[in-house]
Formats: structure tokens, C-alpha cells, sequence
């Protein structure tokens, strides 16, 4: 049994999707659209206008409009800070239709959607627009050596960077795009954002909610197209002041490149192959459902997916198999359906690349606890998969699979793992389980991560900031960190007579 579709679903998925530019719904100016499949079956699910250049370009002299000479610009802090604060609001009220939209265009339970994805997306809005009205400067005691007895009034304004590009993944599509417009808006910038073309339609239905909100025309644009022709567009545009991008590590510095032409701002959420440690005296049942969890999470299409699990030799073959005995254990089936715990990967493309790591792992020798394969026919289900006898210069082990495979390995010391934890060109996240808080906070200041959790695992916050070191991207997500990659900082210096 499904779970049934609200009306407000049935009735968005079939009726086509345009492009939202300067506050209005266009076609795009070639006419031509996409289709975006459900992944739990690899049909159609809706059709959606596909944007490239000549749209990206008609974007953004909108929104710069909208940001040199539309009332964003004039509006008080507080009264942008209502707006943003409205949008949570509206996410809210709207629950239930968000997380249908985002189970079936992206394929996770519902009922993820609804506890994580939702409530966490209107979190976003509601802790960045409290942040709109204490964006702030300082005032600075000047001492000029070549200027004796000069008197000075000198101080600093935080402002806007201006139009900003934002281009988002389809693992959480809704989410995603509160972390990047949150903090976008409450600085007073302007944005055109593209979803990923997996992923477009919680996107769109947020551009509908975000106008409810009284967002001023031309403020956010929404337009869904494809990397290599709307995306390189937006990141290439010399009339963008900033591009942030979540996605891969390889799809980011071609963003770097592009934004090379007028030397914009980047900010870059990549990817990461993140080491899950458990030490033998942590709490055997609290660390192996903690490290299934890590792994299993969404599917394992996350990017601080604790995907490299190092258990300590005495605890190795327990640990491991509690984890592999809970993967072969997990529901697998469509998301709307209430009783699945995983469903499918997002889409045909990413079905073959994770089916083609695990061919590549049995060809290298590695042994399978659990899962390995394929799930059925239809549809885009992989097993939840468990792999052994992994050695450090496998694909397996190396690279990003994006998908709910875990590599397992045993560790003797503190010292061996710290190593063996940084030996990587990735920096996201990382995670500990031990009952000795010492060895844990002295590990934790080892690893060379953006994130590390201790007797936790994908605890994430509005107010907890989140980004990578290495390949894994520049900059921080969320917390009032994540304010300082949307503005710039002018110094103001007055010589006083005296």
C-alpha cells in the first residue's frame, strides 16, 4: 500500500513547469523541456521547462535589476528578515506536499522526507533571517605613523556580493536549496539558483512558496536545465558576482575554471569519503547501528556518507557483521510506500556507477558480507552492501561511490588510524565511537575534516556550520559562517580636523 498523494501533488506533477525569471513563469527561449523520471520505477514524472544560456543570461540582468534597482535593495533588514522568516513559515504549512514531491523525484521514504528533509529546510530560513538584522561592521582605532596627531573616524560595512549563481544537487533538493538562498537572502543579495535536472521540482514548488512570501520580483530566479549547458552558463556569466556550488569534486573546479573570466567569488560543498572509527570499548549496539546509519543514510547518496568504516582489531569481526546482518535487513522499495527504509538511487546514471564499483571491487579481489548487487528490475535499487578485504589502492576504497556501499577495515592504535583516516584527498566528515573522551577529542583534533562526530553520526544544524577541508570544496555551509561567503567588506576611513 502507498501512501495516498495529496491533490496539490497529483495536480503539480502533471501540469508542465516553466522557468521562474523576474518573478513570472516562461518557457524557455529554445522551447524545449526535459523529463524527470520517477526513480523507483524509471518512468516519466513531470515535464519541466530546460533552461541553457540565452535563459541564464535574461536571469541574470533580472536580477540584477532586482538588486541595483528593485526594492530589495531599499528594503530594511527587518523587513527582508520577515520575508525569509515567511518562506519557513510556508515550507511548514506546506509539509507533507514537499516531502511527497521530494520522494518521488528523488526517491527517499517519505517518511524521511518528512522528519529530516522538510522540517530542516524551513529550520534554515527561520535561523537566517534572524541573521538579517545583525549583519555588522566595526568601528577601528587608527595609528598612522606618517600622519602624527592626525585623527581619524574609521570603520567597516558587511554588504551584499550582488548576484549570485547557485547550483544545487539531487540528493536533497529541497534542503540544498535552503542552504544556499538562507543565507544568500539574508545578506541581501539576489540569486538564480538551478536545481539539478534529476531533481527540479521541490525546487520549483519552493520558487512558487518563496513569491507567496512577498519576495520581490527578480530577488530568486529558479531555472532547471543541465550542467553542461545551464549550469556552465551561470558559473562562466560575467555578470554573476558569486558562484556556490554542491556537487562532485570533478564537476568543481570546472566551476573554478569558469568562474576564472571575472574572477567571481566561489564557494564549493564537494565530495568526500569520510572514515567512520570504532574503537573497541565503544558501546558495541550504539556503534553499529550508528555505522549502518552513516553508510545507509539516504541511500548512501550523501556526501558525508561514513563510507571507509575502521574497526579496532579485537572488535572487527563483531562490529562488522552487526553492520552487514542490519543491511541485509533494510526494506528496500519505493519511497512512497510507508513501510520501505531505502529506496532507489536517483537515476539510471548514478544505478551504473554504483553497480560499477561493485564490479570493479569483485574484480580486485574484495569479499561481500552483504548485498553487492543490483535489486530487482525496475527501478534504479541497489543492495545495501558491506565490503571486506579491501586494500587502500582499490577504486572501492579510494573514490566516492555515492551510493550504499561501505568498505570495511580493522586498526590497532590511535596513532595507525589518524594516518589511515587522513589518507585521502577528501575532508567532509568523519565520525568516533569510543566510551574514552579523551581519545576521542585527541583523534578529532588528528583528522583533517570539516566535520567530525563523536558517538554520533549526520547530526546536522542551521546553526552548526558545515563544509570541507582538501578536494572536499571551499567554505562553510549554515551557521553564521556560512554569512561571510555573501558579503563583502568595505573599509571607511574619515580624517577628522582637530
Amino acid at each position: 500500500m502507498t501512501v495516498t498523494l495529496e491533490k496539490s501533488v497529483e495536480d503539480f506533477i502533471t501540469t508542465p513547469h516553466k522557468l521562474f525569471i523576474d518573478g513570472q513563469w516562461v518557457d524557455a527561449a529554445s522551447g524545449k523541456t526535459f523529463a524527470t523520471p520517477n526513480p523507483a520505477t524509471g518512468q516519466t514524472l513531470a515535464h519541466v521547462a530546460e533552461a541553457d544560456a540565452e535563459d541564464i543570461d535574461r536571469a541574470v540582468r533580472a536580477a540584477r535589476r532586482a538588486f541595483e534597482q528593485g526594492p530589495w535593495s531599499r528594503m530594511t533588514a527587518s523587513e527582508r528578515g520577515r520575508i525569509i522568516w515567511r518562506i519557513g513559515d510556508l515550507i511548514l504549512e506546506h509539509a507533507e506536499e514537499l516531502a511527497q514531491l521530494e520522494s518521488l523525484d528523488n526517491g527517499k521514504p517519505v517518511a524521511v522526507a518528512r522528519a529530516a528533509d522538510v522540517p530542516l529546510a524551513a529550520d534554515l530560513f527561520h535561523y537566517m533571517a534572524g541573521w538579517a538584522t545583525k549583519i555588522e561592521g566595526n568601528t577601528i582605532s587608527l595609528s598612522v605613523p606618517y600622519m602624527p596627531g592626525a585623527a581619524f573616524h574609521a570603520y567597516t560595512l558587511r554588504e551584499p556580493v550582488g548576484v549570485v549563481g547557485q547550483i544545487i544537487p539531487w540528493n536533497f533538493p529541497l534542503l540544498m536549496a535552503a542552504w544556499k538562498l538562507g543565507p544568500a537572502l539574508a545578506t541581501g543579495n539576489v540569486v538564480i539558483l538551478k536545481p539539478a535536472e534529476q531533481t527540479p521540482l521541490s525546487a520549483l514548488r519552493l520558487a512558487e512558496l518563496i513569491a507567496e512570501a512577498g519576495m520581490p520580483d527578480g530577488v530568486v530566479n529558479v531555472l532547471p536545465g543541465y550542467g553542461e549547458t545551464a549550469g556552465a552558463a551561470l558559473a562562466a556569466h560575467d555578470g554573476v558576482d558569486k558562484v556556490a556550488f554542491t556537487g562532485s569534486t570533478e564537476v568543481g573546479k570546472l566551476i573554478v575554471h569558469a568562474a576564472a573570466g571575472n574572477l567571481k567569488k566561489v564557494t564549493l560543498e564537494l565530495g568526500g569519503k569520510s572514515p567512520n572509527i570504532v574503537f573497541d570499548d565503544a558501546d558495541p549496539d550504539i556503534a553499529i547501528q550508528g555505522a549502518a546509519n552513516a553508510i545507509f543514510f539516504n541511500h548512501g547518496q550523501c556526501c558525508v556518507a561514513g563510507s571507509r568504516l575502521f574497526v579496532q582489531r579485537d572488535r572487527f569481526d563483531e562490529v562488522v557483521e552487526g553492520v552487514a546482518n542490519i543491511a541485509r535487513g533494510i526494506r528496500l522499495g519505493p519511497g512512497m510506500e510507508p513501510d520501505t527504509q531505502m529506496g532507489p538511487l536517483v537515476s539510471d546514471e548514478q544505478l551504473r556507477r554504483v553497480t560499477g564499483y561493485l564490479d570493479s571491487g569483485r574484480a580486485e579481489g574484495v569479499q561481500t558480507l552483504a548485498g553487492g548487487n543490483r535489486h530487482g528490475e525496475r527501478g534504479y535499487f541497489v543492495q545495501p552492501t558491506v565490503l571486506t578485504d579491501v586494500r587502500p589502492e582499490m577504486k572501492v576504497v579510494r573514490e566516492e561511490i555515492f551510493g550504499p556501499v561501505v568498505v570495511a577495515s580493522p586498526f590497532s592504535d590511535l596513532d595507525e588510524i589518524a594516518a589511515e583516516a587522513n589518507a585521502t584527498d577528501y575532508g567532509l566528515g568523519a565520525g568516533i565511537w569510543t566510551r574514552d573522551i579523551s581519545k576521542a577529542h585527541a583523534l578529532a583534533g588528528k583528522i583533517r575534516a570539516g566535520t567530525v562526530w563523536i558517538n554520533c553520526y549526520n547530526v546536522f544544524d542551521a546553526a552548526l556550520p558545515f563544509g570541507g577541508y582538501k578536494q572536499s570544496g571551499w567554505g562553510r555551509e549554515m551557521g553564521h559562517q556560512a554569512l561571510d561567503a555573501y558579503t563583502e567588506v568595505k573599509s571607511v576611513c574619515t580624517q577628522l580636523q582637530t
